[in-house]
């Protein structure tokens, strides 16, 4: 029954400073503006998926955590991109560093980083791997050399 997530929704202070940022900022595309103080952004291509900005009240604001799916090919570009547009970037583990890290149990490797509200954002990309749940959360580089790969960035 279930094939997918089509859409999700957040509530941000200021939709014009949200909206500014989730188009200039990350490139999503702009699918409908209602006169409610609502935009819904196609996320990839236009039927895909969507994600809804609500303007509402600070005190409404929930900080939520949501992944935009990228491929590896991005990810291996995407620290020094989100970097170049101003926004800083953390990891899983949150120590300091911005070397994305990858998720035995899945294989995944993700980076984080936050929108104007505060919410918690990921990119993330699933390995061509069999799931290692033993080894945790690892640093992509030494995912990659464990796996005989070599990363390159």
């Amino acid at each position: 029954m279930i094939e997918g997530l089509f859409e999700t929704h957040i509530n941000v202070a200021n939709l014009e400073k949200a909206s500014q940022f989730y188009e200039d900022v990350l490139g999503l595309t702009l699918a409908h503006e209602d006169s409610r103080r609502v935009r819904f952004y196609w996320l990839g291509k236009p039927g895909n998926a969507m994600l809804g900005l609500w303007e509402k009240e600070p005190s409404q604001i929930i900080r939520q955590h949501y992944a935009f799916q990228t491929s590896l090919d991005n990810m291996k570009r995407i620290v020094p991109w989100l970097k170049e547009r101003g926004i800083a970037v953390r990891n899983f583990l949150n120590d300091g560093t911005e070397r994305p890290f990858v998720f035995g149990w899945m294989p995944a490797v993700s980076i984080y980083f936050s929108d104007p509200d505060g919410h918690s954002l990921e990119f993330i990309s699933m390995l061509p791997d069999v799931p290692e749940p033993e080894l945790g959360v690892v640093a992509w580089d030494e995912w990659e050399k464990n796996h005989t790969r070599d990363l390159k960035i």
